[in-house]
């Protein structure tokens, strides 16, 4: 673990202030100060803003609407956008950019690149993402949606849940199966499906927040094109195990960040609140803190593994674990400072159900006892708990497999 950047480095983190510096008004504060219309057009605003710069997808290479720009500058853009409380673009990119974008420069076609990297830059196309179903909980491996080719082209039928922005999406990325005779893993395929048919339905589920950012998403003999298969028919294993690689990458650089903006809150709240004195409150305090240092130091060996070309693997589920357990706790404990309070809540929530508010966020009581209510989903979503732990016993521990029923 190397905790510290060389000079190259900060010269380089000068010029992304600087950037920020000129783009953003002078009284900004970060997002938590905006809600509604007013947080929706500065997102906008702000992506364009990006795409001119180049610092939308800084990694890509220019050719596709990249930056070109070295693994240390990424992180970098990705630790100051952070402080600053502004995006690296907006909801749906990070299933556009962060997660397929830079799956298809790694498993794409020329062709696929050349025609869907563009349109994901400039937003023509936003995406989704289609993994998780019903039947199959959180073994990915046991998915059902079948897909068959018919001439030249795939028929899907079946469902997904947990869809995250699918509402906002026009586009899908989804795991199929494509040889049902096949062991579980060898007859899946990565398809690339337009939203915008009569086969294709989205459902909201209501989160117990009131929120609706999940979906269900029904394939009723919906189509793609034979040739939007990513990676290779029945080869959609491997190139889904990628995708979350790249999901979990940047993570490594910002979840300390923004975990540390949300405890500073919790610990003027305590204050506001008349407790920052009780002994017991102090003693939950100081464990949180504790937490949140880890979690940097965590971060810090993953860039430091990333920077030296080592991509996120299985190792990644340790973070994962680590701040979803954790934020289920200080979330608790920020409902129980708030006490009555927390009953009838008021003030702006946040303006996502994923992780913490945005910075510069009021202390209100709607802002902490949503983000409460989102945070147990935390320790579902993008792989259970359970499937986290076990994937740490087996594949980082070398401990023997979990004993499955015959």
């Amino acid at each position: 673990m190397e905790p510290f950047y060389s000079t190259e480095a900060e010269a380089y983190r000068d010029k992304v202030q600087a950037f920020l510096a000129e783009k953003l008004p002078a009284d900004w504060q970060g997002m938590g100060r905006l809600e509604g219309d007013e947080l929706n057009d500065f997102v906008a605003q702000w992506r364009e803003t990006l795409h001119q710069a180049g610092y939308l997808a800084p990694g890509w290479p220019e050719e596709y609407g990249g930056a070109g720009l070295s693994a240390l500058e990424q992180v970098i853009i990705a630790e100051e956008f952070a402080r600053a409380g502004v995006p690296t673009g907006a909801m749906n990119d990070v299933f556009g950019i962060q997660m397929l974008g830079n799956t298809l420069l790694f498993w794409g076609t020329d062709e696929q690149k050349a025609y869907y990297l563009p349109r994901i830059l400039s937003g023509e196309d936003i995406w989704c993402q289609g993994y998780s179903e019903t039947e199959a909980g959180s073994d990915l491996g046991s998915l059902g949606l079948r897909a068959v080719a018919d001439g030249d082209q795939w028929v899907l039928n079946g469902q997904k849940i947990w869809t995250s922005a699918g509402h906002m999406a026009d586009h899908i990325f989804t795991l199929a199966r494509t040889d049902p005779d096949a062991p579980k893993h060898k007859g899946i395929s990565f398809l690339l499906v337009d939203m915008r048919q009569p086969g294709i339905e989205v459902r909201p589920i209501k989160m117990i927040s009131g929120e609706s950012e999940f979906n269900e998403v029904f394939y009723t003999d919906a189509t793609c094109p034979i040739d939007h298969v990513v990676g290779g028919v029945n080869n959609g294993w491997a190139v889904a195990m990628t995708l979350l690689g790249f999901e979990r990458g940047e993570a490594a650089a910002t979840l300390p960040i923004r975990f540390q903006g949300e405890l500073d809150r919790l610990f003027l709240l305590a204050r506001e609140r008349g407790v920052g004195d009780d002994p017991v409150v102090r003693q939950k305090l100081a464990w949180c803190y504790s937490k949140v240092q880890i979690m940097r130091y965590l971060g810090l060996r993953t860039l430091t593994k990333f920077l030296a070309g080592h991509h996120p693997g299985p190792d990644g589920a340790i973070s994962k674990l680590y701040w979803s357990e954790y934020h289920r706790v200080v979330t608790e404990l920020g409902v129980d400072i708030l006490g009555a309070e927390a009953m009838i809540p008021t003030g702006r929530g946040p303006s996502s159900s994923f992780q913490t508010d945005d910075s510069g966020a009021p202390n209100s009581s709607a802002s902490w006892v949503t983000t409460f209510m989102n945070a147990r989903a935390g320790t579902i979503y993008a792989g259970s708990s359970q499937i986290q732990r076990n994937i740490i016993g087996e594949m980082v521990l070398g401990l023997p497999k979990e004993p499955r029923p015959t």
